[in-house]
């Protein structure tokens, strides 16, 4: 029994004496990025393929057009990561003091004319095919519209919209709804339409790309998962983004 005694004794000194386990370095940044959820403003036509390049982290997104989520931004609304689909925008946010650091861009798009698939207006191209049909575009402040207006002018032609939306996710809903003859969206919302539209080329888009650019927001509730989000879009988020159409930063 003594020699019991005196077994077990020694067991729990033994026990008292040992230091509790510190988490890694890594380990404590991972934990630090999953407190709470991570808020991302970003771009419209982000709205399939963040989610999929952020899989596995918290977060939770809030998507519109650019120009509106700068509005958002300078009225107050929290957010961690902004995501804008171009630079004119992300630089608004910059100048108003909204982003913590330099931006990054992240990938590139380009317009596309669609229809929807049975094409009831005719329309043959970004031509004088459009003249007198309901088409759709993006508000002139949006990043859509204004590579709309550059497109336009480009070619030559006056646009005569019956619609202008603040996001190109609305400007594709008409076209895939049957409201409209023809709209014009990026390639990627195109390509995630899939048979439910015809897609044709808009002359000199693909040379003239929009930029995709991606910031952390200063004060960010939560700026562990903020560098976390950032870091993933342009780690390997790239190979998910690049599945859904979005092209490489250039």
């Amino acid at each position: 029994m003594k020699r019991l005694a005196l077994l077990v004794a020694t067991l729990l000194l033994a026990a008292c004496g040992q230091s509790p386990a510190q988490p890694s370095p890594s380990t404590s940044a991972a934990a630090s990025a999953s407190e709470g959820p991570i808020i991302v403003f970003a771009a419209a036509s982000l709205n399939k393929a963040f989610p999929a390049a952020s899989a596995g982290l918290n977060a939770q997104y809030s998507f519109d057009g650019s120009s509106g989520l700068v509005d958002q931004l300078k009225g107050g609304a929290p957010a961690d990561v902004f995501a804008s689909a171009d630079k004119k925008n992300m630089d608004k946010a910059v100048e108003a003091g909204l982003i913590d650091g330099t931006p990054a861009m992240f990938a590139t798009n380009y317009l596309v004319l669609v229809t929807p698939a049975d094409n009831p207006g005719g329309i043959t191209g970004f031509d004088a095919s459009l003249d007198g049909k309901k088409l759709v575009v993006c508000a002139p402040e949006v990043p859509c519209g204004a590579a709309t207006a550059r497109s336009a002018e480009g070619a030559g032609m006056t646009l005569k919209p019956v619609s202008e939306e603040n996001n190109v996710t609305d400007v594709l809903g008409k076209v895939t709804g049957g409201e409209a003859d023809a709209g014009l969206v990026y390639a990627t919302d195109a390509a995630g339409a899939g048979d439910k539209v015809k897609v044709l080329d808009v002359p000199g888009a693909k040379n003239d790309p929009n930029t995709y650019w991606i910031g952390v927001v200063k004060g960010a509730p939560n700026k562990a998962g903020a560098d976390a989000f950032v870091a993933r879009i342009l780690g390997e988020g790239q190979t998910t983004l690049a599945t859904f159409g979005f092209g490489p930063p250039q």
